[in-house]
């Protein structure tokens, strides 16, 4: 398989999206070794006490997360009167979610030169499975799953395309709840799923920055081929429970082909200002029209814009 999307760190691998990053002391980086693939995914039986590091960085996000709170972010309302948009603001951020990168393909988290690429998205059905970190306490796992699983069901009733939860050998969508006593477990799942996928992608989970809240990677079969054949998303376990429940809006979202975060795109959860927790009405808006039938992957925006125009005009009842 090869890696189509965002940040292509070469064959094999492009990371898609990233939650937002906090500002707060940064906590202490460290990487951990890969394990041996394992012939099967990871379950552990026994949940591990969390070490030093990992209850460190559990409070860090607590404190980012009644921070955020405490300005009036990470709203859950998904929008309303004071955050109208229009049409022409709907096809402009389509524009930029769904036909930009956030960064440089082969050039790790250096931004995006601004060029557009072309429209990605799934043509099968979307099979999501849950799995943890043996550092994940069995309640936890119990709330997650739950949320993944009705998370899925709103995701197939907007777009209207077969999206669900399967089990782990029949999942082509990973959603990987880890902590940083998991890296090496998150490792050893990832290149069990893809065993080619290349080095540098692999550095990037084994140093994953505090900054960085979560991310999701998609594939391709080849690099002409923008249809989505697998993804797999990284969570957090460190994650009080709004930050946990934002970053499995956005990237199972952005994992569906919504790449892109855009300053402009209000209200959304496609933007880094983390004014919005949780998908918005706007973004229903744009998940609709990206899973038309009437878009097809690889399009460019010029291809795609009278159809998109005429998407709207009809949801909108005939007029612009």
């Amino acid at each position: 398989m090869r890696a189509i999307a965002a940040l292509k760190v070469s064959a094999g691998a492009a990371l898609l999206a990233m939650a937002a990053a906090c500002t707060d002391t940064p906590a202490p980086d460290e990487s951990a070794p890969a394990a041996p693939s394992a012939a099967r995914p990871p379950a552990p039986t026994v949940v591990k006490p969390l070490s030093d590091r990992s209850l460190a960085l559990a409070a860090h996000y607590a404190r980012v997360e009644r921070n955020l709170i405490a300005q009036g972010l990470l709203r859950t309302d998904g929008g309303g009167p004071d955050a109208p948009y229009t049409d022409t603001d709907i096809l402009r951020n389509f524009e930029r979610i769904a036909l930009y990168d956030e960064y440089e393909r082969d050039r790790g988290l250096v931004q995006s030169d601004g060029r557009a690429g072309g429209l990605r998205k799934w043509a099968g059905p979307v099979r999501m499975a849950v799995e943890f970190g043996a550092s994940i306490s069995r309640d936890q796992r119990a709330r997650d799953k739950a949320e993944v699983a009705r998370y899925a069901s709103r995701l197939a009733r907007i777009t209207g395309h077969p999206i669900g939860v399967d089990s782990a050998a029949n999942a082509n969508f990973n959603v990987l709840f880890m902590g940083e006593d998991d890296r090496a477990q998150a490792v050893d799942r990832i290149l069990q799923l893809v065993p080619n996928i290349n080095q540098s992608s692999i550095d990037l989970f084994q140093t994953l920055p505090h900054t960085i809240h979560c991310l999701v990677v998609a594939f391709s079969d080849n690099n002409e081929d923008h249809t989505y054949r697998r993804a797999i998303a990284l969570i957090r376990a460190e994650h009080p429970p709004l930050l946990r429940t934002s970053c499995i809006h956005e990237e199972l979202a952005q994992g569906l082909g919504l790449a892109n975060d855009s300053p402009r795109a209000r209200p959304s959860i496609f933007n880094d200002d983390d004014e919005f927790a949780l998908l918005t009405t706007q973004d229903e808006e744009l998940l609709r029209l990206l899973y038309s039938p009437r878009l097809k992957p690889g399009m460019s925006f010029d291809q795609a814009r009278p159809i998109l125009l005429q998407l709207i005009a009809e949801r909108r009842g005939g007029t612009s």
